[in-house]
């Protein structure tokens, strides 16, 4: 597994956090971008973590943007995402337990840092549930 994580200019600090956490902890990733806090089209960066997390089935992503909802958006666009945005640790073990999000979204300008770490973990250790969610998870795509 890895995580391939990507953020915009208002998700960098917030990202940068998530690769220190990544490095202590062990953690495999991809650094998608962007790579400092110039000015940056956030739909570029969710597009390029979208299409890596779908590279490998056990590939999860995190996206990092002010709202989280310009990012889930445009993940959203493609087939295969589940993108959630998480803004506490029970949305975010919801976001897989029930609905199989295979990206998290972080909305950088209305959380803490430490919050985001709580988020990520929840996300990372949560696993699908299946059963009744499954076939609804699977209506998602049309």
């Amino acid at each position: 597994m890895k995580i391939i994580i990507g953020s915009d200019h208002a998700g960098f600090d917030y990202k940068e956090d998530l690769l220190d956490l990544f490095r202590g902890e062990k953690i495999f990733f991809k650094d998608c971008g962007c790579f400092s806090t110039d000015s940056v089209d956030y739909p570029d960066y969710a597009h390029i973590v979208s299409k890596e997390v779908l590279k490998d089935s056990r590939n999860l992503g995190v996206l990092i943007c002010g709202s989280a909802n310009g990012v889930a958006m445009a993940a959203n666009k493609h087939k295969g995402i589940r993108a959630a945005i998480a803004w506490n640790k029970k949305t975010s073990e919801l976001a897989v337990t029930h609905n199989n999000a295979n990206v998290l979204c972080v909305p950088a300008r209305f959380i803490s840092r430490l919050e985001q770490r709580k988020i990520f973990k929840a996300f990372l250790n949560s696993t699908f549930e299946g059963g009744r969610h499954k076939h609804r998870v699977s209506k998602i795509n049309c």
